[in-house]
């Protein structure tokens, strides 16, 4: 017999998730049939896929849902749904996390121009440390239209939005024509407790003739070892950096779920089991 512990949802977040959302649990394994193994976790994932997922998928009392640590999204993201091409300029946000660190840095390897923005000063000086062209903290910005224009006058190819909200409404006037949208995360709205009205996109989709797709990682399941190789190999040749922000303790995840959420992590939030 095995003993475990897990982390239940006690109750449905209502606006910004609290420690009190969640129960530590111990639970009995079943025992292992033929063929299985069990094997014994060292690093655990909190992402903001967690926050909106929970609400859709999740009844009160059921284990909270997670991965181990793991990459794919913005390989595929950027490839594939925003057909990125060298020469081209490319604009991302919440560009100081997991993936928006990622994205910026594998269209620098295409050799593209990247625009980024983060919520703060040392972001920022991370995000220009591994090669972003023009970074700013958008929350000290007086206009994000303005400054959105000085980092590229003649506008986007490609926008990586991982916010969506005001900051998407904005961006999508300073797309070029023929412009291509990769929609992977909304991390502005999933804490609201009465939904955003707006943005009309409408007028500057048709003018710009722009394409906008949401997507989810799984859509490449199939190709997930393609993905791992390509990104393993940048790492090992020091193309790709990756900086992980590691929370001791198993007993620590809701505290690192929730500081991730407010913006409190730089790259990758990690729980050391």
């Amino acid at each position: 017999m095995v003993i475990a512990k897990a982390w239940v949802l006690k109750k449905h977040f209502d606006g910004f998730p609290q420690t009190s959302d969640f129960d530590l649990k111990k639970i009995e394994l079943p025992n292992l049939k033929d063929g299985e193994l069990l094997l014994e976790s060292m690093f655990l994932s909190v992402d903001p896929y967690m926050r909106p997922y929970s609400q859709r998928i999740m009844k009160e009392g059921d284990i909270m849902i997670g991965t181990q640590v793991a990459s794919l999204t913005a390989y595929f993201g950027l490839l594939e749904v925003c057909k990125m091409k060298p020469g081209e300029t490319v604009l991302v946000n919440a560009a100081a996390g997991t993936v928006g660190s990622v994205v910026g840095q594998l269209a620098k390897i295409g050799g593209c121009k990247v625009v980024g923005c983060a919520g703060s000063d040392d972001k920022v000086a991370y995000l220009k440390k591994i090669g972003f062209d023009e970074v700013f903290n958008y929350k000290t910005v007086k206009s994000l239209d303005e400054v959105l224009h000085k980092a590229s006058p003649d506008g986007y190819d490609c926008f990586f939005d991982n916010v969506g909200g005001e900051f998407a409404s904005v961006a999508i006037n300073q797309m070029k024509k023929y412009g291509r949208i990769a929609v992977c995360g909304a991390i502005s709205q999933y804490n609201d407790s009465v939904p955003q009205k707006g943005p009309y996109m409408q007028m500057p989709m048709i003018y710009k003739e722009l394409q906008m797709e949401g997507f989810l990682v799984t859509r490449w399941n199939s190709r997930r070892e393609e993905g791992l190789q390509a990104l393993l190999k940048w790492v090992v040749e020091g193309k790709v950096k990756c900086h992980e922000q590691v929370t001791e303790g198993f007993e620590n995840m809701p505290m690192a779920f929730i500081g991730m959420l407010k913006g409190e992590t730089l790259g990758k939030a990690v729980v050391k089991v």
